[in-house]
């Protein structure tokens, strides 16, 4: 019997515990899966909980309601990863042998890494909305916040989905302005970029729309501290930005078990140096990585998990047969933006290719449009938990094309 074994039991580990144990045999293999709890979060509904759009209860389940019966389901801390003995230590002394290794361990925000971040105002006055108790939390905070200055600060630059601290702008917005208090309340959006976003037509429109909305932009913010005492946050280089809320999303890192296995790369953010388009590990042979573990130069987004899950299907079919890994990945990723009063934008890239104009996904019909503001792409983006729950995690084949494609989208305008 050989071993299959998947650390994590995220989106992108279940998913792949799913796709397998339908072409495995299981007289051959075994399937074992590890994660440090029980519970499964639907972490694009952290979005929506500080707004009351979805209530706790709906972006979390039972972790094991979504694994194969015959798949074991490990629940422990991952002390370290023997690579060179093909094998994984436990938390609680045990060790798991594998013949194969995916690697799904995420990453998770780390306040800790920011000086004043983590203090005395933590859930206070200063919040994150990138995990479960940070964005509860702020929801009953904003039930009962009378207005003054909101700041939502991007630590870093490297987050998991990237566009979310933007979402989260436009729905403050709306939230406030429905509440009749939008006049008291000051939004201004603190990121260490150049501008909105990464990529040149979606940074345009993204910008028009901040300033329509009246959201103030301030680029190129590199968060050295957070002065608890004066509420302030400052720069490397000594600017200072007031705040009476802040809306943090900090430091994003992998999982520290991958820096005590020697296996992350050399910035220090514990994400494991994978090739980018066979999605295998660069330093052993028989491991594979996906989802925010991986450190290619793609977002650490649910759609990308899901993309990179189709390859690394083909990809462990071939490793095992014997064959040529000839599968590729091409960086595509897709994200719904929302943008405040039921509407919201689309975008669709990859490594090559920044978001264009245009509709998604069939051409002519769409129904969404990419780069535009209307009520399909909300509804899209609403009707994507079911999807989630009930397709993308089992491993069911979803009607999108693994590849981006260009049809239905314009390249000249």
């Amino acid at each position: 019997m050989k071993n299959l074994l998947i650390l994590g039991a995220g989106t992108a580990g279940t998913m792949m515990a799913n796709k397998l144990y339908k072409e495995l045999d299981p007289l051959t293999w075994k399937i074992t899966i590890v994660d440090r709890d029980d519970r499964h979060y639907y972490q694009p509904g952290f979005l929506f909980v500080p707004f009351g759009v979805y209530q706790p209860e709906d972006v979390v389940k039972p972790k094991a309601k979504f694994l194969p019966r015959d798949v074991d389901f490990v629940i422990a801390e991952i002390e370290k990863i023997k690579g060179e003995k093909n094998e994984v230590l436990l938390d609680n002394g045990r060790t798991l042998p594998y013949d194969l290794l995916i690697i799904a361990t995420g990453t998770v925000p780390v306040p800790e890494e920011t000086p004043g971040l983590k203090g005395k105002l933590w859930y206070k006055d200063i919040f994150d909305f990138y995990t479960y108790e940070g964005t509860t939390r702020l929801a009953k905070k904003l039930e009962t916040w009378k207005g003054g200055k909101l700041v939502i600060n991007l630590a870093e630059t490297i987050i998991k989905c990237p566009v979310a601290p933007l979402e989260f702008a436009f729905l403050a917005d709306a939230y406030f302005t429905e509440k009749g208090i939008r006049e008291k309340v000051d939004i201004s959006y603190v990121t260490p970029l150049p501008g909105a976003f990464t990529k040149p037509k979606a940074t345009a429109m993204l910008s028009r729309l901040l300033k329509e909305k009246g959201i103030t932009v301030i680029p190129d913010f590199y968060l050295e501290r957070v002065d608890e005492d004066r509420k302030v946050l400052i720069s490397y280089d000594e600017v200072e930005v007031p705040f009476d809320l802040l809306v943090s999303v900090p430091v994003n890192k992998g999982d520290e078990a991958i820096e005590r296995s020697n296996m992350g790369d050399e910035d220090g953010l514990n994400f494991i140096p994978t090739d980018k388009e066979t999605l295998k590990s660069k330093k052993y042979d028989n491991v594979f990585v996906i989802g925010d573990a991986t450190n290619v130069p793609a977002s650490k987004a649910g759609s990308v998990a899901h993309f990179e899950g189709e390859i690394l299907l083909e990809n462990i079919l071939s490793y095992i047969n014997g064959e040529p890994l000839e599968a590729r990945f091409d960086g595509h990723s897709n994200c719904f933006i929302e943008t405040g009063f039921g509407k919201a934008s689309l975008i669709d890239f990859n490594y090559d290719t920044e978001p264009l104009p245009g509709v998604f996904p069939w051409p002519v019909i769409g129904p969404m449009g990419l780069l535009k503001i209307n009520r399909a792409n909300h509804l899209g983006k609403l009707m994507f938990k079911w999807v989630y729950w009930h397709m993308l995690l089992t491993g069911k084949k979803l009607p999108v094309s693994t590849h981006m494609s260009m049809a239905g989208k314009v390249t000249t305008e």
